[in-house]
């Protein structure tokens, strides 16, 4: 009863080798690096959302892209559907003020401005999906690396009970249950990490989506010089409704 009640994770901790206590170690980085990073993205993509929210209102009830430019000037953008406005429009009239002087800008006007779009996107893509990785490899790697502690532990709990001949359910069942220990801690750090990702990747689709529609309206804009009429505000579905979907 006393050895029994003195197995657990003190006592496998207490008698883990070098190795062990690397996959521990590893593990423990890991799971905090991928809290970090659920949390911090969490946390910036409700601020965006709530940000993006509020220059879409204010934008597709301006009356002409000048008002919005005097307001991009004035307040730096600080989210994807300004920052994309600020380039888009930046992009159209230096295109009209200089021409062609070097060679990404050579085309017409729509073309720099769909090249300047494209790009814009891009880095608001990669900016989203910035620690996803991590959270990809967390999520696939924790729950192998668990198995191997367990596997490891099983070994050298069976070689300790070989050496001691001591062959008893009671005394391999003890070892055997600690070693397992690796592999509860392994699928713990892997879960958060995989619907972590998940929660991310849909909440990055649904913005990418929004601002690939944006970019569509506001090239058409540039192109025609079109006036903004508040009723175009139904080209773009709500982030808030988007985001239920």
């Amino acid at each position: 009863m006393d050895a029994t009640q003195g197995l657990g994770f003190g006592h496998f901790l207490g008698q883990a080798d070098i190795v062990a206590k690397t996959i521990l170690v590893i593990m423990l980085l890991a799971s905090i690096t991928s809290w970090y990073l659920i949390i911090t993205k969490a946390i910036a993509n409700a601020r965006t959302r709530r940000r993006s929210e509020r220059f879409l209102d204010f934008f597709w009830n301006a009356p002409s892209l000048d008002k919005v430019a005097v307001h991009l000037e004035h307040e730096h953008p600080d989210e994807p559907f300004s920052h994309l406005a600020y380039h888009g429009i930046a992009a159209s009239r230096h295109h009209e003020r200089h021409g062609v002087n070097r060679l990404n800008e050579a085309g017409s006007s729509s073309d720099f401005v769909t090249r300047t779009l494209r790009k814009t996107i891009d880095e608001e893509t990669a900016k989203m999906e910035s620690g996803l990785t991590i959270l990809a490899s967390v999520g696939s790697t924790a729950p192998f690396l668990g198995l191997f502690g367990t596997v490891w532990g099983i070994y050298h709990a069976l070689m300790a009970i070989g050496l001691s001949g001591a062959g008893t359910l009671d005394k391999v069942a003890g070892p055997v249950g600690e070693a397992l220990i690796m592999t509860a801690i392994g699928l713990a750090v892997a879960i958060p990490a995989v619907l972590g990702y998940n929660f991310i990747v849909r909440a990055n689709r649904v913005t990418l989506a929004q601002l690939d529609a944006f970019a569509h309206d506001l090239f058409t804009f540039l192109a025609t010089g079109a006036k903004i009429e508040p009723q175009a505000a139904g080209h773009i579905t709500p982030l808030k409704s988007a985001a239920r979907t």
